[in-house]
Formats: C-alpha cells, sequence, structure tokens
C-alpha cells in the first residue's frame, strides 16, 4: 500500500479543485533517471487497467504495477517551511537516495 500524510492529502486536494476534469486521482510512480538511477513521478489521472487504487482520506491513488514494486510501503509527506516547498517521498524499499531526495536506487 501507499499511503499520504495528512498535509499531503490537504495539497493534493487543493491542487485537484483546481482541475476541470471530474474524477482523477492522484498517479504515483517511478520512472528511469535522476542521480541514484530511478526518480518520482506525480500526476493527475483515471484508473487504467491493472493499476494499484488506494483511497485516502477521499483521495483517489494510483499505482501502476511495474511503479508498485518499488513503492510499495512508500509515505508521501508534503512540506511547507523555510527549507523549501514539496512533497517527500519516505520509501523504505530505497537502498540510496540521492541529496535532494527526488531519486533513489533500489
Amino acid at each position: 500500500m501507499v499511503s499520504l500524510t495528512p498535509l499531503a492529502v490537504s495539497e493534493v486536494k487543493r491542487i485537484l479543485e483546481k482541475q476541470p476534469a471530474p474524477g482523477l486521482g492522484l498517479r504515483l510512480g517511478v520512472k528511469g533517471g535522476g542521480c541514484s538511477g530511478l526518480s518520482y513521478a506525480m500526476g493527475f489521472d483515471t484508473p487504467r487497467e491493472g493499476d494499484s487504487v488506494f483511497e485516502v482520506e477521499g483521495l483517489k491513488v494510483i499505482v501502476d504495477p511495474k511503479s508498485y514494486l518499488y513503492l510499495d510501503n512508500t509515505v508521501v509527506d508534503f512540506h511547507d517551511g523555510l527549507e523549501g516547498r514539496g512533497f517527500k517521498f519516505v520509501n523504505p524499499n530505497a537502498q540510496k537516495s540521492c541529496g535532494c531526495g527526488e531519486s533513489f536506487s533500489v
């Protein structure tokens, strides 16, 4: 399962309110690239066949099967402070992460 902190859910819902298409959920994924080999991807989408779909505080979270192998048990958080603003992935599957936290390796 992939989960989001209450702050992350609140921020995603705030952004989703500005989207014109109803029924969208948060798609989380992994793609090749970044300093450590793999990087995180986020966007808005609808579920496709084979996707894992989770409900977190009324928010639909979608993960494709390949990405789920890397994201299982990951927690997505949101920070808004002096050191920056943005989403942070806390991934127990990552063996190594780059300094900015946007890429990882397993």
